[in-house]
């Protein structure tokens, strides 16, 4: 069983070439049973996201693997294969692994260290598993993956430093306030980077915003989203003499304030500090109000250097995370590797209790004269000695897996033994399932879209 990952993000695709593959909420269902369906996959999950579309899939060979999904993917959005190689990227195995516990930690992630792709990371999983396209080696993969995420944000601060203009000078005033549970900020400006201000400020706890815009239209639909009020520019003084933290971010080609129209509005507020954050470039607010008493006031430069510093904080912690993963990578590894031991000793226990069962057989036929009682404990007494001779090679062969030539031990014990005929007996077992489980999905697929289409 190998792992497959092909998948394109914001590092590898531009926006315009990431929105045509992307899976809706709608699609995905269909698709994930399109290519469950597929020659060569076994398991697949489909992970979606404003910032990378992936494909993860078990396949029985790695080449008819890639050969089929990217088949899958030409077809269900209707371009061709080439059409696909300068966007996409190919991980197997060991690579996939670790790309896909690196994307749940947030490390591959545009602002390192978000959370919000755990959340996705979990929800394509449990999609993929409502569906029955995930099995054994996926649904311990994703759940380890998950976990380590969660693990890692406990046990790091890889998340908890602004990284976001907008998001630092949030950070910059809950230093100087402690709380902005009982502040009235006020914003002047109404575009992209005062929205993002005011989500920020909203999930801070703010009570009271007033946005103030030249046109009050603007401000007023800015306001409406926060519960706030909106005024125009030519209302700042008034609402200056009231407000606790100013945010200014209006796109004007000059300073929507001076410190000569701040000086006498601040005396009429004395001893209550102002802090101000100007993110305008150009700047908004005059630097010279900064020499005002009690005026506190950071320009954009002030937030880069602040975004910088956590930014050389997350990548520190993100080496943290690097050590965690590998530790993780390598566990999954042994415990994927175990997993063909298992047949090889249901294959052994199945031989040497075989021999037994026949070897009993014969002392009752040559021994007729024992009774119940002495041939039970003659079946104790050899079955106890097979599985004592039956221990240590089981034990060593689980140790020597795990090793570089895992695959090497299994071919050669299985030679020592002579269990080559049972082991295909085996496999023949499971594809006798795999082929039911496939059969019930179809006849659920079947009745599902008869339903849907009576409705």
């Amino acid at each position: 069983m190998e792992i497959l990952l092909l998948g394109l993000n914001y590092k590898t695709a531009p926006v315009e070439i990431r929105e045509k593959f992307t899976f809706n909420d709608d699609s995905t269902p269909r698709a994930l049973h399109i290519l469950s369906h597929t020659k060569s996959i076994l398991e697949c999950i489909i992970v979606g996201t404003c910032n990378r579309t992936e494909i993860y899939v078990v396949c029985d060979q790695l080449h008819t693997g890639r050969f089929y999904t990217r088949n899958f993917l030409a077809e269900w959005f209707g371009v061709e294969k080439e059409s696909l190689l300068d966007y996409m990227y190919v991980k197997e195995n060991d690579e996939a692994i670790e790309h896909l516990y690196r994307v749940t930690c947030g490390l591959d992630s545009m602002v390192m260290g978000e959370t919000q792709i755990i959340g996705q990371i979990r929800n394509a999983f449990l999609l993929a598993q409502q569906h029955e396209t995930t099995g054994t080696i996926f649904n311990t993969l994703f759940k380890q993956a998950v976990t380590l995420a969660k693990r890692a944000h406990t046990e790091t601060s890889v998340g908890q430093n602004a990284v976001s203009i907008s998001y630092a000078a949030i950070e910059l005033g809950k230093k100087i306030f402690g709380s902005f549970a009982d502040k009235h900020v006020l914003i002047l400006g109404a575009g992209k980077m005062s929205l993002l201000t005011a989500k920020h400020l909203h999930a801070n706890g703010v009570a009271h915003v007033t946005v103030a815009n030249r046109t009050l239209e603007r401000a007023q639909t800015l306001a409406e989203q926060f519960r706030g009020e909106a005024c125009t520019m030519e209302d700042l003084p008034q609402k200056l003499a009231k407000a606790d933290i100013v945010i200014s971010s209006t796109g004007a080609t000059g300073f929507v304030l001076t410190k000569a129209q701040l000086k006498p509005i601040m005396k009429q507020r004395p001893h209550k500090p102002l802090f101000m954050i100007d993110i305008a470039v150009p700047r908004d607010l005059d630097p010279d109000i900064h020499g005002l008493e009690n005026v506190f006031l950071y320009d954009i430069d002030d937030l880069e250097g602040i975004v910088q510093s956590n930014l050389a904080e997350r990548s520190k912690e993100a080496e943290r995370i690097e050590l965690m993963i590998e530790e993780e990578k390598q566990e999954f590894i042994n415990w994927k590797q175990t997993l063909g031991v298992v047949p090889l000793i249901a294959a052994l226990r199945e031989k040497a209790f075989s021999i037994h069962g026949e070897a009993i057989r014969k002392i009752e036929n040559k021994l007729p004269h024992l009774n119940e009682k002495e041939m039970h404990i003659i079946r104790k007494h050899t079955r106890g000695i097979i599985s004592q001779l039956l221990h240590d090679p089981i034990v060593q062969l689980k140790e020597l897996t795990v090793q570089k030539k895992g695959e090497e031990v299994l071919d050669i014990f299985s030679t020592i033994f002579a269990l080559d005929e049972r082991l295909e007996g085996k496999k023949q077992e499971a594809l006798w399932e795999q082929q039911k489980r496939e059969s019930l999905r179809r006849e659920k697929a079947v009745s599902l879209q008869s339903r849907e289409q009576r409705f």
